[in-house]
This record gives structure tokens, C-alpha cells and sequence, in this order.
């Protein structure tokens, strides 16, 4: 239901309003009129002062009306007919157009051109798009995702299917038939070749043809990103990512026994239903055709935020969200997430989180969105300060202190065989290797273990260096010994030696 007019002078401007003095600067209102039709439609009001609100009216409405329309068909294409009407508010005449989400996008300013004349709405801005969010919004309109693509170039073997067979255990066979049912392998030119889908879940070499596409989660001191106290990357397979982010996520957090009922349960300082519920969307809907940052989630003393790549879908808006419609990005993904019962029931993931945060007595959580990103932000109900050393080393079960490996207690020497630190050293005594390496040689399975209780550490004592420190996730990293880490080593060898 539209708002009345009188009430729509009163909202702030945003992804979906404009006001406009006149029609003076007619580039202005193309931009925004394209970027209303690529995003999610929009009304622009002219003859309304933008940053008082002051109505002042259109001379001679009907001309004005007439011009308005020519400039419109004159520059966007393709063509874009919105709703161009008169109305008087307070006795004077407003010029009104209502734009509504196009299915022939991407329209685009004509003297710009189709590469460089779409703009998209973000906020209150026109945006330009790049090549990427073009492609999104030409998939939209066709009804195509992003991870349905054929990747023509592979073949099935570039799928890590142990992995997804250990995924599935107990839920399905992962034939060929069920592998083309999920749409994780597709038939192209006569062969078979895993989809864009399927390389993000389970490809061999994800990290090579999707380099973004990890996820890091970060816990700082305070209320901003002025101090990191403990990191980590996760580099695993989208569905166990989950667990992984979750871990990470209890490491800094804590739990108290609660004996109101007849048997004891655990009640944690952080709501980890619903961090899980935005961390699943945050995977599944996140566009992986987007360059430039990972997901990312960021612990700080009063709320925690997971921000992806993205912005929403054609037609979609915040509020739409909260009111639980709900459109698939990822559909690949989304099916498996859904078929290993990650994923409960759709569109109801923000209205769940809503009524457990009502539950739970926290602030209602927010989704903004900012430039190419969507951020997801739940607040606490009490600050959590950043956790002493002493405090760290009485971990959860299964959650393992950043300094610490699988087998050695927190008493231990570091200086002892089963230090982890000294044995990544040992590692590197006679040549630079990648990460692979080190963990065949350590052998050690698990990238998380390894990246949090082995490389980490080194590199945060200076005794390690990447190779690329420019580029902290290209395929091409390997580490060295630094100059400390070779006094270190001549240390450790010596007193072994005594």
C-alpha cells in the first residue's frame, strides 16, 4: 500500500525516495531514475526542497510534465516508462514519477553507455556498477544465479567429493545422478563439469578460481577495529565453514550452568542461534561474483557483525527482508545447505532471529547496507570484554586456544617437542613451503588446527613470513624463517643438544 502523499514528505530519502527542487539538473534525475528501475523501484518527488522538506511547487506543471517525459525517453535505455503524474500538496503542484523494478535490466544512461551508464541504488546515492554487478543484474532479470554456471573449463574431478560425500553421509548417495540433481555437476558439450555452485562448496582449488571466498573473523578489543586481539582464517568447505565460525565465536565467549529445570543446561553470554542463522544467510546469499573481500565476521565487546559481498537483490529491500520475503541468490548452495538441514524453513530466517533477540531481552539486530556490502549486527546484551591470557586457556571442549595444539596443556613449556610452534619452525629449516606442504609434513587435516594452533602464532612472534605479504591469499603464498626465527631455531637446537 502506498503511503499517502503528505506522509511521504515526511520520510527521510533512500534506496527507494528522492526529492528534487526541479528538474534544472535533468543528469541528476536520469541517474537516479536508471538506478531506481536496476534496484528495487523507487518514487522521486520534484518540487520538494531535498534538505528541508519545503514544498515550493512546479511552474507550469504541465509543461514540466512534458519535458520530464521527453528526457526520459530521450536517455535511459531501454526503454523505461514509469508512472509520471501531478499532484497538489499544501495548494501547490508536484511533479511525481514512480519507477518500478524493471525486468529488461540493467537500464543505463544512453550518452554513458551499456558498460558504464548503470547505476544501481545504495541508500540515498546512485552507485555506478562494474562489470560484475552488471552481469548480477542481467542474471536477475533472466532468472539465472550465479552459482548455476557451468564452469566449462573443469571437469568433476576439480570436486573434492570425499568431502562432499562425508557431508552427506546418511542423507544421500552422492551418484553422478544425485551430483547433476543438486545441480553440483552439469552436462555441457557432452561431458560433465561441476557448476560455479560446486566448486564454492566443495572445489579442490576454490581459493584459485574464487579468491574471496573465505570467510575471517576477527575479535577486537573494545567497540572498534583499533585493536586486534585474535584472528582467524577459514578457508574449509562452505558447510563445515559453519561450525568453524561458530567455534571461533565461543572461543571468545563464555557460558554459565543453568539449574532451573530438572537437567542442567548451558546458557552462553552470545546468542548462538541466532549468529548462526545470520552467519548461514550471510554464506548462502553473499555474491561470490563480487571481487575484493572475503566474508567477514567481527567479535567486539558489544555486538558482533557479519558483513558479506553483495548488495540485494533487484526488487528487494530491507524491509522486505523483515518481513520475511525471502529470494535465493545461490541457489546451488542454498539447495545443499538446505538438503544437510543447515538451512530450516525459507523466508524465515529474519523473523526467527527477531523473535529470539524479542526472547532474549537484546536490541533489535540491523541489516545495513553499505557501498557493495550487506552487514548483519547483533547486539549484546551485556559487553563482553576482551578475555586475559589465564582466562583463554580454559577453553570449551573442542575449542582450542590460538597458542595451543590438540595434545598440549597450557602448563607446557613452549620450548618442548610437541610445541606447535617450534615444529612449524623445525618445518622450515631448510626451504620456504606453502601451507599444503606444511601440513602434509606436520600432517595435520584440519586448516583451521593448523592455522590457528601452528601459522598464526609463528607469524604473530615474528618468526615466520609470508613470501607474498601483499597478497595474504594467493595460491602462490609460501613461508620462511625470519632472521628471529632462525636465532629461535639455533636456540631450541642447542639446548637439545646440551
Amino acid at each position: 500500500m502506498k503511503p499517502p502523499i503528505s506522509r511521504l514528505i515526511s520520510m527521510p530519502e533512500g534506496k527507494t525516495l528522492e526529492f528534487k527542487r526541479d528538474i534544472s539538473s535533468p543528469k541528476n534525475i536520469i541517474k537516479t531514475l536508471v538506478a531506481f528501475a536496476n534496484t528495487a523501484g523507487g518514487r522521486l518527488m520534484i518540487g520538494v526542497e531535498d534538505g528541508t522538506k519545503e514544498i515550493i511547487g512546479v511552474p507550469n506543471p504541465l509543461d514540466e510534465e512534458e519535458r520530464l517525459s521527453s528526457i526520459i525517453a530521450d536517455h535511459i535505455a531501454p526503454r523505461l516508462v514509469p508512472n509520471v503524474e501531478l499532484m497538489t500538496v499544501e495548494g501547490k503542484t508536484l511533479l511525481g514519477v514512480e519507477v518500478y523494478p524493471s525486468s529488461s535490466r540493467p537500464h543505463w544512461v544512453k550518452n554513458e553507455g551499456h558498460l558504464d551508464g548503470v547505476y544501481v541504488r545504495l541508500g540515498s546515492t546512485n552507485r555506478k556498477a562494474d562489470r560484475e554487478l552488471i552481469a548480477e543484474l542481467q542474471r536477475s532479470s533472466s532468472g539465472s544465479s550465479f552459482d548455476e554456471m557451468p564452469m566449462s573449463d573443469l571437469s568433476s574431478a576439480d570436486l573434492d567429493i570425499d568431502v562432499a560425500k562425508k557431508r552427506f553421509k546418511g542423507v544421500r548417495e552422492l551418484n553422478e545422478e544425485e551430483l547433476i540433481t543438486l545441480k553440483l555437476l552439469s552436462r555441457e558439450q557432452g561431458r560433465l563439469v561441476p557448476t560455479t555452485g560446486a566448486m564454492l562448496l566443495f572445489g579442490k582449488q576454490r581459493d584459485f578460481h574464487f579468491p574471496d571466498a573465505w570467510i575471517q573473523c576477527g575479535r577486537f578489543k573494545g567497540k572498534d577495529k583499533a585493536f586486534i586481539f585474535d584472528h582467524t582464517e577459514i578457508y574449509e568447505d562452505l558447510p563445515g565453514s559453519v561450525e568453524s565460525v561458530m567455534l571461533f565465536l565461543k572461543k571468545h565467549a563464555f557460558r554459565s550452568a543453568d539449574f532451573s529445570e530438572i537437567r542442567r543446561k548451558d546458557v552462553w553470554s552470545i546468542p548462538l542461534t541466532i549468529l548462526r542463522e545470520a552467519l548461514v544467510n550471510a554464506i548462502v546469499h553473499a555474491d561470490y561474483s563480487q571481487r575484493g573481500a572475503p566474508i567477514r565476521v567481527s567479535f567486539f565487546d558489544d555486538r558482533i557483525e557479519i558483513e558479506n559481498p553483495g548488495i540485494l537483490l533487484p526488487g528487494m529491500t530491507i524491509d522486505d527482508i523483515k518481513q520475511g520475503v525471502s529470494r535465493i541468490r545461490n541457489r546451488v548452495i542454498a539447495r545443499v545447505f538446505r538438503e544437510l538441514d543447515i538451512i530450516e524453513q525459507w523466508g524465515s530466517g529474519f523473523r526467527r532471529i527477531l523473535k529470539d533477540a524479542e526472547e532474549l531481552g537484546l536490541p533489535q539486530p540491523e541489516i545495513i547496507e553499505i557501498g557493495m556490502r550487506m552487514w548483519f549486527i547483533v547486539y549484546l546484551a551485556e559487553a563482553i570484554e576482551v578475555p586475559t591470557e589465564s582466562y583463554l586457556a580454559k577453553e570449551e571442549p573442542g575449542v582450542q586456544s590460538p597458542t595451543q595444539s590438540p595434545t598440549q596443556s597450557p602448563t607446557q613449556s613452549p620450548t618442548q617437542s610437541d610445541n606447535p610452534i617450534l615444529k612449524l619452525v623445525l618445518s622450515l629449516q631448510d626451504r620456504e613451503k606453502s601451507s599444503g606442504e606444511l601440513r602434509d609434513i606436520l600432517n595435520i587435516k584440519h586448516r583451521p588446527t593448523f592455522r590457528d594452533n601452528y601459522l598464526h602464532p609463528a607469524l604473530d612472534e615474528e618468526l615466520i613470513e609470508m613470501t607474498i605479504p601483499e597478497k595474504p591469499s594467493s595460491r602462490l603464498q609460501k613461508y620462511r624463517l625470519t632472521d628471529k626465527g632462525k636465532i629461535f631455531l639455533a636456540k631450541e637446537v642447542a639446548k637439545h643438544d646440551q
